[in-house]
Parts: structure tokens; C-alpha cells; sequence
């Protein structure tokens, strides 16, 4: 008889079986809760120029476009080490890769405080954007602990780490205000944007300590004593580059908004900059908080459908968003909000296709889609500002979304099409494509 069951995943003894409902392996939460706590930080460190740019850029009288450079190498490097962060974990284990990341971040955050001069304070903000790369550390450290009739819900609550983004816009302002003017730690340190990196090195370093005790000595470690060539084999497969694509529509532009929209938001309704830092707050908490909601749905309909769905709420909010007429900031948030429950939902659902399609290389597929991801958020806001210079439009920003957006799906839905045609039983059926 013909087995007409399809594509099989092969067992791997560092992941839990695709095809028994076994249990999370002990220690499995631990390792969720502290790459969570980690990674929500080190995002937080990575994406604080967006607000502290202002201030920065009035103490050392910078050009908008020197401003903008320190947030787009702190990015750049956030995304350009993601393949290789990926594959060391999966062969040295995430718990070791994810202590030293902590510890080195901590480290190039409180030089950013010491910062004297335009050029010292691009290096270093190139150097604290290594922090970013530590999503494509927890992803196949966390994938490796769960089973995956679980894994899609585990690896939302790993990602919704992206709130960290939020932190400094929530304290940063306020924070730089009160303190503007002192000194602390016996003088070291001044007060105002200065003190910001600082509190985050301090948080660091604790949580390094914490993770290192907290998380089971014996790690997994599913890339150990395989070949390089062997880890990087599925890269050559299409879909991978589609997955990539797609996470630049629902990460790389999440990030991009993120250090986007408080000026956006002070040039075009007037706002003032603690204003204007809360309202965009209001986008990065769904885009960041549906990302568990999103890997539930994933685990429950599939990646396929969760994407689909995804990709249709950001193509809505993001095509109103684009339209050349006059809204308030009230409809405008409402809109922005939308595009950010999208987002949130797509970026665990795209990262719910890597364990199910390649649950031996999370690390690698996993390290590449991230890497497209991060680079989308450097390279999207120039383009946001060429599309604008050339087309006048104050809305070029979505419009560039927009049709990001909307290429993502029409491949989507095209690659869906061409499966059901010429596969008896393929992948999709359970999974999605």
C-alpha cells in the first residue's frame, strides 16, 4: 500500500518529537522565562537611540542625518550576525551563548555613557548593537526545549522580548528630565540620557548572573557534532528566502517604525517627545504582546493560515495608513495600532514554519530569517525618507509597507496555489507552507 501520510519529520535527539504529544522536557520554562527576561532587555539596549537620539543629538549638535546613522549601525549590527549566533548555539547551547551576549552588551551600554565625541558614540553604538543579535540566540535555545505541538506558543513568548523596545520609551524621557544636571555613582556618571545606558548595564549583568544559575546546567544542544555544511544545507531551499522575506514585512518593518514613529509623530501632529514616544509605545505593545496570541494560533491552524491572516490585517491598516489624505492622530494610532496586532501575529507565525520544516536547524534557518529581518528595520527607514523625497508624500512611510506587504502575500498565496496542484499530500496539510 502506498503511504500516502506524506513528508516525515525525522526524530532529533535534542528536539522533542513531531509526532508524540510528549511532555516539555524538565527545565524548560527556566529556560523560557530567563531567554524572555534576557532578550527583552538586550532589545531594550539595542533600540534605545530611537529615544535618547534626541537628546544626544541636542548635546552634540548633530545634523538629522548624523542622528540618524547612530540608530542604523546599532541595527546593522543587530542583524548581520544572526546566522552565525544561530548555528554556534546550536552547537555550543544557547545557555552559554545567551550569558555572554548579556555580559558583553552590558559592557559597550555603559561606554555609551562615557561617549565624548560624534565618532566614539557611532563606534559604540555600532557595538551595543551586537545585543540585537540575540534573538537568534533564545529562538533555537527555546525551540530545543519544547516539543512542538508547543513550540509555536513557547517561541511567541520568547519574542514578545520585542516590548523591550518600549522600556526606554516609557522611562527614557521621563528619566532624562529628572536627572538631567547630576551625578551618580560617585561621579562617573551623569545624569540625563547618559544615566539610560547605564541602569541598562547594571539589568544586564544581574540577569546574566541570574540566567546562568537559574537555567539546567545541561544544555541542549542539537547542532553538536554535526558538519557546518550540514547545518547550512536548508539554505538553499526556496521557501527559507520566502520565510525570510516575509519576516522583513512583519519584523523588519515593526523595527523600523519603532525608531520611526516618535518623530513621525512630533512632525506631523506637533506632539511633544514624551508624547510622542508614548503614543508609538501603543504600536509597539501589540506588534510585540500578540506574538504568543500569534504562536497559538499557529499551533492550533497551522503557520499557513496564522500568516495568511496576519498578512491581510497589516495589508488593511497599512493601505488606509498610505492613503494621501488628512487623518486625526486619534484614527491614526487606531490604524497604527492594527498594523501592530498584524505584526505581532505574523512574526511568530513565520517563525513557526523554521521547527516545523527544519527542526534540526532552527539555529541556521532560524539565523537567517532573523538576519533578513533585522536588516530590513536598518534599511527600510531610508527608504521610507527616498520614497517620501521623491513622491512628496508624507505617507510614503506605508506606502513602502504597503507594497512590502502586499508582494509578501500575493507569494504567499501563489506558492499555496502551486502546492495544492502538484503535491498529492504534501507538507502544507499539516503545517502550512
Amino acid at each position: 500500500m502506498t503511504d500516502t501520510r506524506g513528508p516525515q519529520i525525522p526524530p532529533h535527539p535534542d528536539y522533542p518529537s513531531a509526532n508524540r504529544p510528549t511532555p516539555e522536557a524538565p527545565g524548560a520554562y527556566r529556560v523560557l522565562t530567563m531567554a524572555t527576561l534576557g532578550f527583552t532587555l538586550m532589545f531594550a539596549a539595542w533600540m534605545m537611540f530611537g529615544v535618547l537620539g534626541i537628546s544626544i543629538q541636542q548635546e552634540f549638535g548633530l545634523t538629522d542625518v548624523q542622528l540618524s546613522l547612530i540608530s542604523s549601525v546599532a541595527i546593522l549590527n543587530g542583524s548581520l550576525w544572526r546566522l552565525p549566533a544561530g548555528i554556534i548555539t546550536d552547537r555550543i547551547g544557547g545557555r552559554i551563548v545567551m550569558t555572554v551576549l548579556l555580559v558583553v552588551s552590558a559592557f559597550f551600554s555603559f561606554l555609551v555613557s562615557q561617549a565624548s565625541s560624534y565618532s566614539m558614540l557611532l563606534g559604540l553604538a555600532f557595538a551595543v548593537g551586537l545585543a540585537g543579535n540575540s534573538f537568534s540566540v533564545g529562538t533555537p535555545w527555546v525551540a530545543a526545549w519544547f516539543s512542538q505541538r508547543r513550540n509555536g506558543f513557547a517561541m511567541g513568548v520568547f519574542g514578545a522580548g520585542n516590548v523591550g523596545a518600549s522600556v526606554t520609551k516609557f522611562i527614557g524621557p521621563a528619566l532624562v528630565a529628572a536627572t538631567a544636571g547630576s551625578l551618580y555613582f560617585g561621579g562617573l556618571v551623569e545624569g540625563g540620557w547618559r544615566l539610560v545606558p547605564v541602569i541598562y548595564a547594571v539589568a544586564l549583568l544581574i540577569t546574566a548572573v541570574l540566567l546562568w544559575f537559574i537555567t539546567p546546567s545541561q544544555d541542549r544542544r542539537p547542532g553538536r557534532g554535526r558538519k557546518l555544511s550540514e547545518m547550512l544545507t536548508p539554505l538553499k531551499e526556496g521557501r527559507v528566502w520566502r520565510f525570510s522575506l516575509y519576516y522583513v514585512a512583519v519584523f523588519g518593518a515593526y523595527v523600523a517604525l519603532s525608531s520611526w514613529m516618535p518623530k513621525y509623530y512630533i512632525d506631523m501632529f506637533g506632539v511633544s517627545t514624551s508624547t510622542a514616544a508614548l503614543l508609538t509605545a501603543l504600536f509597539i505593545f501589540p506588534a510585540s504582546l500578540m506574538r504568543p496570541v500569534g504562536g497559538a494560533l499557529s499551533d492550533r491552524f497551522g503557520a499557513r493560515r496564522a500568516t495568511v491572516f496576519a498578512l491581510i490585517v497589516m495589508l488593511i491598516a497599512s493601505g488606509t495608513l498610505a492613503l494621501p489624505i488628512t487623518i486625526n492622530i486619534v484614527l491614526f494610532t487606531v490604524l497604527l495600532f492594527t498594523l501592530g496586532v498584524g505584526m505581532g501575529i505574523g512574526k511568530a507565525s513565520v517563525f513557526k514554519y523554521i521547527p516545523d520544516y527544519f527542526p534540526g536547524n532552527v539555529g541556521s534557518v532560524g539565523g537567517l530569517v532573523g538576519m533578513f529581518g533585522g536588516l530590513g528595520g536598518a534599511f527600510l527607514p531610508p527608504l521610507f525618507a527616498g520614497v517620501k523625497g521623491v513622491t512628496g508624500l508624507d505617507q510614503a512611510t506605508f506606502l513602502v509597507i504597503f507594497i512590502l506587504v502586499a508582494f509578501c502575500l500575493a507569494w504567499l498565496l501563489r506558492a499555496i496555489a502551486l502546492m495544492k496542484r502538484t503535491s498529492v499530500d504534501p507538507l502544507w496539510r499539516r503545517f502550512g507552507i
